[in-house]
């Protein structure tokens, strides 16, 4: 099927059928007398696909070269039904019944796939969550800092018709000229090519800005080599609604900048009649009722950018509107957020907590909405810079994991799986892992454990797996068997990590690292050249119960401030070390008898917390003293290791030292020569004259 069967895009000098006629409700805007002469002498009709005029002058020959008028679907027509009440609750919003004749789908014999105005209010219910619509307008930006993008900036203004609040998102990217305007407002286009992209779909756009308000109006400014643009387009859910088009119409007008006269210049891409059409209906949607007024908004963008205006944002079914900007003058809040306990209580402490803050803070949501953000781009919500937040470094008594997901025969690939305790545990009921895909916060404490008692409280986890898809929303992933197991493996780490470390955070501890074993040489030598691709090995965690895995666990102390050096140890729970050269090339699978030695150790795990009782503290006790044993004796060999380091390092030293002693007694020497050489030419000199 071609692009034309899918989408129209009306060109600027198109013709419509006799029987078609504009729609126009509001007399006295610009250029009205002119748009009534032209709706009353131009004829269109629609052949094969393409835009004809009738007289023959001109017919549109591709989909994304045309004009200023932007239609996605077939020839509209003017509804014979009255204006469809837009009620502002979003979940309401697309309920309304469209009594179309169905002949409207056909004409001139060839069936036309039209995109109705309802789709825009159904294909944005994919976003249940109005922060999640929101990040999918950042993402934009974000995508944006291979083009220069230094910020994103994210406020409430109010609009100039009538005051109303109305939500901001610019950033100083590279923009979009009319073409890259156009494919914006389309679907299924995305300009994307780079790996690292976040937007794949070319769908964001339209279901972000439908969620959180009716209507959008765009302005982008981008300048190149050999021209200076900038474009304006309204996507007006009111507008399509009010007027009864039975297709999605999107103005849009361009302007070029004009070297000789330094002016922007209407951009035209077919007749002046067709360009004033358009800014007509900009003018009469639009907050902006004046032409000066609207161009005003590119005063503040600079040589290039983009800047857009989401207005007549939705109320919830209680009739509040969604977007809380009363709440907090630095935020945007989200109603529904339970009531604050009291200060200092264990309550208050896990209501606080940036777990539970994200679903009603913007600014928590988007501290930790990317993984790494470039020191020269800032994130500024309500006029001040978002403080990027490392849920990595919430984390006490870390351990880092290596997972190598299996995704195909021939597949590589190590995502490292940070896992520790919350710095507030045991006292906030929190767990999971947040999981992003190419640099991109996907799914926040995941919760992989159904907990019924204590075990995996507190336990959280970061890793970015982009071995799987997300969905189109950016709020879950794919539910596919690469991610099945990765959610098995999750639930696996967590319960080994809480069954070796509860008593780090007050809890008894039944399950304890047994002392190394001793590995037959050939299982010895085999592990060695399977760990040769890491610079040391440390046996002494090979041993321990609870089942068979590929995970490596990268020692705390190899990371310093959130760097990892090159100290990486093999991490391989196996009660029996000669079976270790068995082991499977993933980790996904578990032997049974693990699995139940695991449920046996399970079960006999206790979740009554420090200070409960005298005799449970004294056994905790015991449990601590031991653990600590074992992290003094593991730090006094890493330091050790430190010593000879330096150690070697001052023989280096010394060397270097000498050898730079010996090379500057040869300047000296080579010095004194020449100047006893200089003193000679002189005294020749002198006895001359």
């Amino acid at each position: 099927m071609s692009y034309t069967d899918v989408v129209e895009l009306s060109s600027d000098d198109e013709t419509e059928d006799p029987k078609v006629k504009y729609v126009k409700q509001e007399k006295n805007l610009p250029g009205d007398v002119l748009l009534k002469k032209q709706i009353k002498s131009e004829k269109f009709t629609l052949q094969n696909g393409h835009v004809n005029s009738v007289n023959g002058t001109q017919s549109s020959s591709s989909a994304l070269n045309q004009g200023n008028h932007m239609a996605i679907g077939g020839p509209t027509y003017a509804s014979s039904l009255p204006p469809a009440p837009l009620t502002r609750q979003f979940w309401k919003a697309g309920t309304y019944m469209d009594e179309r004749p169905s002949e409207s789908a056909t004409q001139n014999g060839q069936n036309h796939l039209r995109v109705h105005p309802k789709f825009l209010h159904s294909n944005a219910t994919s976003h249940k969550w109005a922060f999640g619509a929101v990040a999918e307008l950042l993402d934009n930006a974000v995508d944006e800092i291979q083009n220069g993008a230094t910020f994103v900036l994210v406020d409430k203004i109010q609009t100039p018709h009538d005051g109303s609040p109305a939500l901001l998102i610019q950033d100083d990217g590279g923009g979009m000229d009319p073409e890259a305007m156009r494919r914006c407002m389309s679907f299924g286009f995305s300009d994307k090519k780079s790996n690292l992209a976040i937007g794949q779909y070319g769908n964001g756009f339209k279901t972000s800005t439908m969620r959180l308000g009716a209507d959008v109006i765009v302005f982008s400014r981008r300048q190149e080599q050999r021209s200076f643009t900038q474009s304006v387009g309204l996507l007006s859910y009111t507008f399509l609604r009010q007027t009864g088009h039975d297709r999605i119409v999107v103005p849009m007008v361009d302007f070029e900048y004009n070297t000789s006269i330094r002016k922007f210049k209407n951009l035209l891409r077919s007749t002046e009649e067709h360009f004033l059409l358009n800014l007509s209906m900009l003018l009469q949607w639009s907050p902006y009722k004046i032409k000066t007024e609207l161009m005003k908004q590119f005063d503040d963008i600079g040589q290039h950018g983009t800047k857009v205006i989401i207005y007549n944002l939705w109320f919830t079914d209680d009739g509040e509107m969604e977007l809380d900007f009363e709440a907090d003058v630095e935020d945007i809040r989200l109603p529904g957020a339970p009531k604050v306990a009291k200060q200092g209580s264990l309550q208050a402490i896990g209501q606080q907590h940036i777990a539970n803050q994200l679903h009603y803070s913007l600014r928590e949501y988007l501290s930790i909405l990317y993984l790494r953000v470039p020191e020269h781009f800032r994130i500024i919500l309500r006029g001040q810079v978002v403080k990027h937040h490392n849920i990595a470094d919430d984390l006490k008594h870390p351990e880092f994991i290596l997972y190598k997901p299996q995704i195909g025969p021939n597949s590589e690939g190590v995502v490292v799986t940070t896992i520790g305790f919350l710095k507030e545990a045991p006292h906030v009921n929190i767990h999971g892992f947040s999981v992003y895909h190419k640099n991109r916060l996907i799914m926040p404490f995941w919760r992989v454990l159904s907990q019924n008692n204590s075990r995996g409280r507190g336990v959280v986890g970061v890793l970015e797996a982009n071995f799987i898809e997300p969905t189109h929303n950016k709020q879950d992933f794919e539910k596919t068997t690469v991610f099945q197991k990765l959610e098995i493996r999750l639930k696996e780490m967590t319960l080994e990590y809480w069954d070796f470390h509860c008593g780090l955070i007050g809890y008894q501890q039944l399950r304890k690292k047994p002392q190394t074993p001793k590995l037959p040489k050939a299982s010895n030598e085999k592990t060695s050249n399977k760990m040769s691709r890491f610079p040391t090995y440390d046996r002494s965690r090979v041993g321990s119960e609870g089942g068979l895995f590929q995970d490596h666990a990268i020692s705390p102390s190899a990371f310093s401030g959130g760097r990892q050096t090159n100290s990486i140890a093999n991490d391989q729970f196996g009660a029996e070390p000669e079976l270790s050269t068995k082991r499977k090339e993933h980790d996904h699978v578990i032997e049974p008898e693990t699995r139940k030695r695991r449920a046996s150790s399970a079960e006999n795990a206790t979740d009554s917390p420090l200070h409960s009782d005298k005799q449970l503290a004294n056994d905790t006790q015991n449990g601590l003293q031991s653990e600590e044993a074992r992290i003094l004796i593991k730090e006094n060999k890493r330091l050790h290791e430190q010593c000879l380091e330096l150690e070697k390092s001052e023989e280096e030293l010394n060397f270097k030292v000498e050898g730079l002693k010996n090379e500057l007694d040869k300047v000296e020497l080579e010095y004194e020569q020449l100047l006893a050489e200089s003193k000679l030419m002189d005294m020749l000199k002198e006895e001359k004259v």
